[in-house]
């Protein structure tokens, strides 16, 4: 059995971690004593590790009323059930909820106003969402449901999600639908080295416009192809002196750089 002190170690290291990873994705951040007391996403963290031991331990209404005071401190309701890894980040946060079979695994980012909650009333059962590592759920996002969310996955603004998310994906829009990553890697993450996503924010990480600027792109090529074809058909009336239609389209027309810019490229 551990001594107290021994205990105290891996406690106070486990806070100096939880320090450091808002200091790392936070530029609002300035030093650790300003973290340490003016930081409700850490305070949260910190009372939550005592809620979910009494709750683990058969103290299930201490384990409440602990995580109950953690709300009115924070604003962030985490259920002591809960399981929560290192360098969890609750930025800002207010108005998060976080149900009692959910998991959040390690370096995960989560803004306010994010749910984790569940779709089903059955007890006992897997009813809140398990989130991998490096996940990102951004401002106001909704995940129902007792699937999983993969390592490295976003979770745009406002996305309501009512399925699985693989690693590395995007999650956007109501219900939210999936942006496939690159490689095993998301949608803004280069090749050579891999960067925070702040709000899960990406360049592209909107499907309605990819597929836009696709049909885009695809009827520029079309309009291209129709005025070659004209004025090949043009000289070819030339040559047979046949008179060509008033109507043809010997130019292209097709405005692709406005639409692109109207839909976001």
């Amino acid at each position: 059995m551990l001594a107290p002190r021994d205990r105290l170690v891996p406690m106070f290291s486990r806070i100096r971690t939880d320090i450091q990873c808002i200091l790392d994705r936070d530029p609002a951040a300035r030093s650790t004593w300003e973290v340490i007391t003016c930081y409700p996403g850490l305070h949260a963290v910190v009372l939550h590790r005592p809620a979910h031991w009494f709750w683990n331990h058969g103290f299930r209404w201490l384990g409440r009323f602990t995580s109950h005071i953690a709300r009115f401190l924070t604003g962030i309701e985490i259920h002591p059930g809960a399981k929560i890894g290192d360098r969890v980040f609750f930025d800002h946060a207010m108005g998060t909820v976080v149900g009692e079979t959910a998991e959040i695994g390690d370096g995960c980012t989560i803004y306010q106003g994010v749910t984790l909650g569940g779709t089903s009333l059955y007890k006992g059962a897997k009813r809140h969402p398990t989130l991998g590592k490096d996940v990102v759920v951004s401002a106001g996002a909704k995940v129902l449901g007792g699937f999983e969310v993969g390592d490295g996955a976003k979770i745009g603004s406002n996305a309501v999600v009512i399925k699985p998310v693989p690693a590395g994906a995007t999650a956007v829009g109501i219900p939210a639908r999936i942006i496939q990553s690159n490689a095993g890697e998301s949608a803004d993450v280069a090749a050579q080295q891999p960067k925070f996503s702040a709000y899960g924010i990406t360049q592209e990480d909107d499907p309605v416009s990819q597929a836009l600027r696709g049909l885009i792109d695809s009827a520029s090529s079309q309009d291209h192809q129709i005025a070659l074809l004209w004025q090949a058909l043009e000289k070819l009336c030339q040559q047979q002196q046949v008179q060509m239609p008033g109507d043809a389209a010997r130019s292209e027309c097709f405005e692709a750089e406005r639409l692109n810019q109207l839909v976001g490229k």
